[in-house]
């Protein structure tokens, strides 16, 4: 699974990390990429939250530090500096600014361990890869916060792990349905081309069109009410980025029952799903049934990062 895995992640420039939850294995994946040179090439580092530290501000167990090789590209801010133990040299300044500070980008003259607190929006996030690369990076990864689906949107990265674990919740079946959810989110297929945008509402366009380009989120108190009066049915609906789909399992099915194609404008793939079967909480999975679960529920490579990661 190793080398088919970092084939796969090789195969892209961009990437993020997203967790579903606190403890889901994302620190751990990270480090197993940054370390002896399975990622190619100059690496470039930022977080859209705070990472990195030795002990989980939220759950307050302990959590390994991120380590990093010498040469990699680290955007994070100020503040952040004294805290971890590389080497580094500043680069260039953003102008991006956090309650830590101004987002610096460095270059790590030594291995060691860093802290990472980065931009918070995306567009600040597209703004430090581009930088990376004018820096000489091959890849840009973001560690990602914690239920930010806007990671998904191909505007950011080309690929997303997804990161889920028992943390999550104590049923297993409620942890493997909702990644199953938001991996379906994620990789709905990319429209070839946009249909008009709905800017007098959706059934108004729809029925003067057949389909729609959402101009906002998309929600069940606006979806179900033009499933139930047939104006959905065979039509086309497109959203701008996979982190604006607010729909339930139940309405996806729905959806999907009255043939209605619900793409997205800009979505990245998902590239792997990590799973985490120990809690941080006290409680643990079946690793074997949960691994089987999850292969069954998503059509992608699936990871225990407690025993393939280790």
């Amino acid at each position: 699974m190793s080398s088919q895995l970092l084939e796969i992640l090789n195969g892209v420039k961009t990437m993020s990390i997203v967790g579903m939850c606190k403890n889901a294995g994302k620190t751990t994946m990270l480090n197993w990429m940054l370390h002896h040179d399975r990622l190619r090439g100059t690496l470039g580092l930022t977080s859209i939250g705070r990472d990195g530290e030795s002990t989980d501000v939220v759950t307050g167990t302990e959590k390994p530090g991120i380590f990093v090789r010498e040469g990699t590209l680290i955007a994070t801010a100020r503040d952040m500096l004294r805290l971890g133990d590389v080497t580094t040299e500043i680069l260039e300044t953003t102008g991006i600014p956090t309650p830590l500070g101004e987002v610096v980008i460095l270059r790590a003259r030594s291995a060691g361990n860093v802290q990472l607190a980065g931009p918070s929006i995306t567009s600040q996030l597209r703004e430090v890869s581009r930088m990376f690369f004018e820096l000489g990076a091959d890849k840009s990864i973001i560690d990602g916060a914690l239920g930010r689906k806007s990671l998904g949107a191909r505007a950011v990265a080309e690929g997303v792990v997804l990161c889920t674990g028992a943390s999550y919740h104590m049923s297993m079946e409620k942890v493997v349905a909702d990644t199953a959810n938001i991996y379906r989110i994620m990789n709905l297929p990319k429209a070839e081309t946009l249909p008009p945008e709905a800017e007098e509402g959706l059934e108004k366009c729809l029925k003067e069109h057949g389909e729609a380009l959402a101009p906002g989120a998309l929600t069940d108190s606006m979806v179900v009410p033009l499933l139930r009066s047939g104006v959905l049915r065979g039509g086309r609906l497109v959203i701008k980025d996979p982190s604006r789909v607010l729909l339930t399992p139940d309405t996806l099915d729905k959806l999907q029952t009255r043939q209605v194609r619900l793409e997205t404008a800009e979505a990245a793939r998902t590239l792997c799903v990590t799973i985490n079967p120990v809690s941080a909480y006290g409680w643990k999975f079946d690793k074997d049934e949960f691994m089987a679960r999850m292969k069954e529920a998503v059509d992608a490579p699936v990871i225990n990062v407690k025993e393939e990661l280790a």
